[in-house]
């Protein structure tokens, strides 16, 4: 297996959780994002080739969720993602923190609140980032990288009134002119002339 499939995701990530004790770890929650959080929400159900990390929860005592920057996994969490890679032949960092520098940028108002949390034992907590929200990553990785994001983004049947949100949203994680003007022009691409005149 070097692709996760949607039917993959719940057996491995109960593998990680496993590893995790057998690497005498600690209680940890992940926020995951990406095509892992798509497919795990039965939101766009394809293949991906990794996890994407975005950072890690705690709880707090009012049973509040409190977000932290990750700048590398913990050395037990890495023993275990290693033994679980070999396990499911997958590719040598599929756990990673591609996408940790979102958190010191910015994320969407409400983000917290949105996340959806998946238990996979005593140690391991995933949340997944909610479809709300992968519209706005997903309308922001477009504008660079298009490909499998634009066709993610669209496979979410986004409303205007999201495109929109989505689109203020992104215009505050790059304040340039040349940003705004290709937030513009894909706008006008897929159709969006209205919305491009109102940002």
């Amino acid at each position: 297996m070097r692709q996760i499939g949607p039917e993959h995701i719940d057996v491995i990530f109960t593998a990680l959780e496993r590893q995790i004790g057998v690497m005498k770890g600690e209680q940890i929650g992940l926020i995951v994002c990406g095509g892992t959080a798509l497919a795990a929400l039965d939101l766009v159900l394809r293949t991906t080739k990794d996890v994407d990390v975005l950072g890690k929860v705690e709880v707090s005592e009012n049973n509040g969720l409190v977000l932290h920057a990750m700048k590398e996994l913990p050395d037990w969490l890495e023993k275990a993602a290693e033994k679980v890679g070999r396990d499911f032949d997958l590719p040598e960092d599929w756990l990673n923190l591609g996408p940790a520098a979102q958190m010191e940028t910015g994320l969407p108002n409400g983000f917290e609140q949105r996340l959806k949390e998946s238990r996979f034992g005593e140690y391991l907590t995933i949340y997944y980032i909610s479809r709300e929200d992968q519209i706005h990553f997903k309308l922001y990785a477009s504008l660079d990288r298009a490909g499998y994001h634009t066709e993610d983004l669209f496979a979410l049947n986004p409303s205007e009134g999201e495109i929109e949100s989505a689109a203020k949203w992104v215009l505050t994680q790059d304040v340039s002119e040349g940003f705004f003007l290709i937030l513009r022009s894909f706008l006008k691409e897929h159709g969006y002339d209205d919305i491009a005149a109102r940002i």
